[in-house]
């Protein structure tokens, strides 16, 4: 009867596993390893495993016993103790069965789990699990009948989902690649690879977030940006102040470049010589991962910059191609000749005019130009070599099984070069960005895709993708910042408004991160043809910008400094801190205490706005404590050329300490940010999916923006002159209550001071 019921189960098995399997056939070919066993005087154990012959293991005094199997899925292993060890598959990874004379034989699966046989006389097996995997079932969950989590079962439904399209879109971008199949074969090997090597908690919380879709579209993230050494000086530092950093409700930490970059070369830590190297001076890997960890456990999710357009000339890659080795220089763009890169030049718009013009570099060591887009010393990576697109996919998966869970593709529409084109967002730019979409959602579900699209806003939106086939989860909201600053300095809002009005209109499922400031300049790329609608030309309306901005412009209260200035094109960039381009700045060095306070009250209407809108806030370090202007950096000869290090500057603590006491800057400050995060975590109508409208105010220098849901109404209404006004709106649905001060009133007529707000809310139910 036992053998009758023992052959019934392993027919039911093999039904089963025939259909699970059909789908990824195709898939990664897993040679099993073929282990060698040598034992001594032992019965014979037989291994048998799905769709191939039984594997029979023979033993005798010198021959070692080999167990080959193909395509075996999984094992599970049931124990007795008279009958012999059955072994049934279940979509893992071939077993690899090692033996000794004196050791127990242990049978080793992926990297994650760990199954210790151990043999005795009467030949029975006891099974021993490992921290991270629980083949053997506890007497608490065996009650509670929790099944054990299968991994390559669910890497096999993940890659069936997605294999069909990622082949062929592998295959259309490399189809002139005559190893195009064997190129795709490596990429689809190694991706199991790094699933297998990813960790117990974070394949957990790929598991949660897959179950939660929606869990980043939510109001309850608050993100900060920073710079490691700027705020705590190392990784390690950092982890003691994630006090603060929660203080501050951020439980969404975006850490700046902190990979290994040259000193003096490094561009911020966007000239990469190791992307699996942390800076020297932060710590090291281990640090970051121990890092990635705490935060977790705090419920914070990090960021990091994933810099894939180039690397830094010191990269291993970037040498070896120096040297001469052509493998390496098919990996960049070299030319012998400048017969080539001066037509590239007739259509690809430079990056920095005045710091680092022209598209190329000469090496004068091996006579040979080189793309370098940027700064000299990046060298643009060539994407139309698949080895490129597979390493650096590598990388990016290897920093996700350090514990990021944002990864922030850092100049992205440049990545794909073509001749006779602006080597901007050319079409296979979407294709790549497509396939890494597909390639986190196959290896490790849980991360986001942030994409850095500093563009025209036509050309930020397809970066999403479509709802069928998205590219990037996020996207900087990169014109409505610009076009804030653009409202601070005319005091109009018709262009702010256009702007939401347009994001508004965007699908629901689209998620923008929304900042004020972070650590690169503000540029000043907005809606012209709009703008020539009212006679305001491009160039002298970015005169006047920059001159307001930076304090030339008669009783401005902003400063700032200007990057990349190019008087010729007048296309030159802003730079400066939140705190000072509100004015802060200019009104504390005078002792105007009322100015002062006027700023603090511009400052938090801005942050305010910024809060209100749809998307993820995320907050530039320092702004919560009205950080002023560095000027230091002009001290620094590896610094004093870049002015965005004027924000730049290391974090002020001894400003921090003041942010308890209300009769300071930051007393008054960080209060009140405080209370906006809390309020917009408490109230659903901040939920990204909500629909946002504006409405009239009858005053171009007020904006009004609504917000509506099942349970909740929210007006949100802010002043961009230094006047005290009257907000012309008209809202007849009953009293609102003001979250900021508490006030009741109605959202009539309403009385607002001079660069101030008001958050109405009214409950529905």
């Amino acid at each position: 009867m036992a053998k009758k019921r023992l052959q019934k189960k392993r027919e039911a098995t093999k039904t089963a596993a025939s259909k699970s399997t059909a789908p990824v056939k195709e898939a990664v070919k897993v040679e099993a390893e073929t282990a060698k066993v040598e034992t001594k005087k032992v019965e014979p154990v037989k291994v048998e495993t799905k769709k191939v012959e039984p594997a029979k293991v023979e033993t005798t005094k010198t021959e070692p016993v080999k167990v080959e199997t193909k395509k075996v899925d999984a094992v599970k292993v049931e124990t007795s103790k008279t009958e012999p060890v059955k072994v049934e598959t279940k979509k893992v990874e071939p077993v690899k069965v090692e033996t000794t004379k004196t050791e127990p034989l242990k049978v080793e699966t992926a990297k994650t789990e760990s199954v210790k046989i151990e043999s005795h006389k009467e030949d029975t097996a006891k099974v021993e699990t490992s921290k991270t995997e629980a083949p053997k079932v506890s007497a608490k969950e065996a009650a509670a009948k929790i099944p054990a989590r299968d991994d390559d079962a669910i890497y096999c439904e993940r890659l069936s989902r997605h294999l069909d399209e990622l082949k062929w879109l592998y295959c259309e971008l490399y189809q002139d690649n005559p190893y195009v199949t064997m190129h795709l074969n490596d990429l689809l090997t190694v991706l199991k690879k790094f699933y297998d090597m990813r960790s117990n908690d974070l394949k957990e919380s790929d598991i949660r977030r897959a179950k939660d879709p929606k869990w980043y579209k939510r109001n309850d993230l608050t993100g900060m940006m920073m710079y490691v050494n700027a705020f705590a000086g190392t990784l390690s530092g950092l982890e003691k102040k994630l006090d603060y950093v929660q203080e501050c409700n951020v439980n969404y930490l975006h850490l700046m470049p902190l990979l290994e970059s040259p000193k003096g070369r490094s561009d911020g830590g966007y000239a990469v010589a190791d992307f699996r190297k942390v800076q020297e001076e932060l710590g090291n890997m281990d640090d970051f991962a121990h890092l990635t960890s705490e935060c977790h456990k705090r419920g914070i999710s990090v960021c990091l910059d994933f810099v894939m357009n180039h690397t830094s000339e010191d990269h291993e890659w970037a040498k070896r191609a120096r040297a001469g080795e052509r493998e390496y220089q098919d990996r960049y763009f070299f030319f012998d000749s400048y017969d080539i890169p001066s037509l590239y030049e007739q259509t690809c718009p430079q990056v920095f005019p005045t710091t680092a013009p022209g598209n190329f570099t000469w090496l004068d060591d091996i006579h040979k130009h080189v793309m370098t887009t940027f700064y000299p010393y990046q060298w643009d990576l060539n994407y139309r070599n698949p080895i490129v697109l597979n390493e650096m996919i590598f990388n990016m998966l290897y920093l996700a099984n350090q514990g990021v869970d944002i990864v922030r593709l850092d100049a992205v529409p440049y990545i794909w070069k073509q001749l006779g084109t602006n080597c901007r967002n050319l079409p296979q730019v979407h294709t790549i960005v497509r396939m890494m979409r597909m390639i986190c959602e196959i290896v490790c579900p849980g991360v986001l895709l942030l994409g850095e699209v500093v563009m025209a806003p036509e050309k930020v939106v397809p970066y999403f993708g479509t709802v069928d086939k998205p590219e990037c989860h996020l996207l900087y909201n990169v014109t409505t910042m610009a076009s804030t600053w653009h409202t601070v300095a005319t005091r109009d809002v018709s262009l702010l408004r256009r702007q939401l009005d347009i994001v508004a209109g965007l699908p629901r499922d689209y998620v923008f991160q929304n900042y004020l400031r972070c650590h690169d300049d503000i540029g000043w790329g907005l809606d012209y043809d709009y703008l020539e609608n009212f006679g305001i030309q491009e160039v002298p309306h970015k005169k006047y910008l920059n001159d307001f901005l930076t304090g030339k412009y008669p009783d401005s209260f902003a400063r700032g400094e200007l990057y990349n200035d190019d008087p010729r094109l007048g296309d030159a960039r802003l730079c400066g801190t939140t705190a000072s381009l509100c004015g802060i700045e200019r009104f504390g060095f005078e002792g105007n205490e009322e100015g002062v306070d006027r700023a603090i009250r511009y400052d938090i209407t801005l942050h305010a706005f910024m809060l209100s809108q749809s998307g993820i806030p995320v907050i530039y370090s320092g702004d919560e404590i009205a950080q002023l202007n560095d000027y230091s950096y002009k001290d620094d000869p590896d610094k004093a050329a870049d002015s965005r290090y004027l924000h730049r500057g290391n974090f002020r603590w001894d400003l921090a300490e003041n942010r308890n006491r209300p009769e300071t800057v930051q007393g008054k400050l960080f209060p009140v940010l405080d209370k906006l995060e809390h309020l917009r975590m408490e109230h659903s109508v901040f939920n990204s999916e909500v629909p946002i409208r504006t409405i009239d105010t009858w005053d171009d220098s007020i904006l009004a923006l609504v917000r509506e849901n099942d349970e909740e109404k929210f007006i949100g209404i802010y002043n961009f002159s230094e006047f005290d006004k009257v907000a012309w709106i008209n809202e007849d649905d009953g009293m609102y209550t003001d979250l900021i001060s508490g006030r009741e009133l109605e959202a009539k007529g309403v009385q607002i001071p001079a660069f101030g707000c008001f958050w109405l809310c009214r409950r529905k139910k």
